[in-house]
């Protein structure tokens, strides 16, 4: 096999590669041996077939498997002997008029990762924001939960906004019965809105043993399109009228939601705080790290990782803007800062390469345990039949190992940095941490990141440069091992039927046997 190398400019290289026709025939005579003896054919003992025979029949199919073969040879063989640690996956053609019989010319351009020197992690400097969580925290989450938990007692007299009705009701269309119209002993909060619209309010003023009928126009748009738009009537039994019961916050309304005593409620609650606000304290420290490599190094990134990075994040704040109530405008406004987008997806990449250049002079790793697990995890989104061959796949296919591994070693390398940057404390409020974690590396606060764009748009670059914390560049943060083969598409699907199921079932239509509910209920 021949290699000459034609451009070596920058990270860009390209190649030609020459595949005697020798070493092709070769292989595939040697596949013909191999299936020979398993090959029958009429008149013939199993295993005695001819193998020119067995050319004849198969040649076509071996000889491409093996010219395929071949080709991922020469690749290795190419990365190999030039040291090289390609980007993206090479680009590889076979050059025209190629037939059985002659050597196989190949064209081979990449990009290849550029040589960064080993980052310098001595003198990272780090302010770790704190947030207390104070009783008055914890005792505003008990009451959240008391008021997800409204209680109600019986009262005497007519029902006002806020009670709560136990009823019967039937629903009909053109005086008959439609099905999921009807329920007993139902719920029903006046004034909550949680049935359609006219159906809560024309029960005001109802009193237990109180029979009414009521008619309600469906929305236009709801699920069922049998009752969308329709009118309808309603017969109603109204059982008891209830009024709003004051929730004590004692042991006895932790025991209500299967705890020992309002104690323990306050400890699982303070809990789970002190992991939230542990959470922010991360990120924001993370974010703080990656602002510091960003500043500390610059150097040549590949270009393909850079578009590739880019159209993830352009994907994704398209998607954004189309949902938005002037999609154009959210369009108009993402567009004018698509160069910052674009720097936003540089920066992301160069992070990655550090990271993982960190990560490798450190020894930090995966192991093949967290492997696993985070395989079996990426598993359960597939149906249970599939779930095998999707981990089968991700074992076969060295990119897709990479893609599931990379968050998980970018969060070893930056735990291995916190460890040992220089860390001071500051307390502060979960507000202040809030915004330490949005704000724009320019000094600019990102407070709308995440609200619509056409409101505010993704406030400037945040949409994505908040994320940082979260994800640099999962594939640079990835191995860099040469890529091989091209990446397949999955084995498995996900469960498509059932998403569809999901899609196909009614919105939610409320009261017991759910019709005459709103369908964001």
């Amino acid at each position: 096999m021949q290699i000459v190398e034609t451009t070596n400019e920058g990270l860009k290289r390209a190649y030609t590669v020459t595949i005697p026709a020798t070493t092709i025939t070769a292989r595939v005579e040697g596949e013909i041996k191999k299936i020979a003896p398993q090959v029958k054919m009429p008149g013939f003992r199993a295993g005695k077939v001819p193998a020119n025979l067995v050319k004849k029949m198969h040649g076509e199919a071996i000889h491409q498997d093996a010219l395929n073969a071949t080709i991922r040879e020469a690749m290795d063989k190419l990365v190999t002997d030039h040291a090289l640690r390609p980007a993206m996956n090479p680009d590889v053609a076979l050059g025209e008029g190629y037939e059985q019989g002659k050597d196989a010319e190949l064209t081979v351009s990449l990009e290849v990762l550029p040589v960064i020197e080993a980052p310098a992690i001595d003198g990272l400097k780090l302010e770790k924001l704190v947030v207390p969580v104070s009783e008055d925290a914890v005792t505003e989450a008990v009451e959240r939960i008391a008021s997800q938990q409204q209680r109600f007692e019986t009262k005497d007299g007519a029902a006002a906004d806020g009670d709560q009705l136990i009823i019967d009701f039937t629903g009909k269309l053109d005086g008959v019965e439609f099905d999921g119209g009807k329920a007993e002993k139902a719920p029903l909060v006046i004034g909550s809105g949680r049935f359609i619209p006219g159906f809560e309010e024309q029960l005001g003023g109802a009193k237990a043993g109180d029979e009414r009928t009521i008619t309600v126009t469906f929305p236009e748009d709801y699920p069922a399109a049998n009752l969308a738009g329709k009118e309808t009537t309603f017969d109603i039994v109204v059982h008891e009228v209830k009024a709003p019961a004051e929730s004590k916050l004692d042991d006895d309304f932790a025991k209500e939601l299967g705890l020992e005593s309002l104690e323990q409620l306050q400890g699982l609650l303070k809990g789970q705080l002190e992991q939230e606000t542990a959470g922010l304290t991360r990120t924001a420290m993370k974010r703080q790290l990656l602002d510091q490599l960003a500043a500390g190094h610059d150097f040549d990134v590949p270009p393909t990782m850079v578009e590739a990075e880019f159209s993830q994040i352009w994907q994704q704040l398209t998607q954004e803007a189309a949902g938005e109530e002037d999609p154009a405008a959210a369009l108009a406004e993402i567009e004018a800062e698509k160069d910052d987008y674009r720097k936003i997806a540089e920066r992301r990449v160069r992070l990655g390469l550090l990271l993982s250049e960190i990560g490798q002079t450190n020894g930090v790793e995966v192991t093949a345990q967290e492997m696993s697990m985070l395989v079996a995890q990426a598993a359960q989104q597939y149906r249970p039949e599939d779930r095998q061959r999707f981990m089968e796949y991700v074992r076969q296919d060295p990119m897709m190992a990479a893609q599931l591994r990379a968050p998980l070693y970018e969060d070893k390398v930056v735990d291995f940095l916190i460890e040992k940057a220089d860390v001071t404390e500051r307390e502060v409020t979960r507000d202040e941490l809030q915004a330490a974690i949005e704000a724009d590396t320019d000094g600019e606060k990102a407070t709308e990141a995440k609200k619509p764009a056409a409101k505010k748009a993704p406030a400037k670059k945040a949409a994505a440069k908040k994320d940082e914390a979260e994800a640099p560049a999962e594939e640079a943060a990835a191995e860099e091992k040469p890529k091989k083969a091209p990446a397949k598409k999955a084995a498995a699907k996900k469960d498509e039927a059932a998403e569809a199921e999901a899609e196909a079932k009614p919105a939610k239509k409320a009261p017991a046997k759910k019709a005459a509910a709103k369908k964001e209920d």
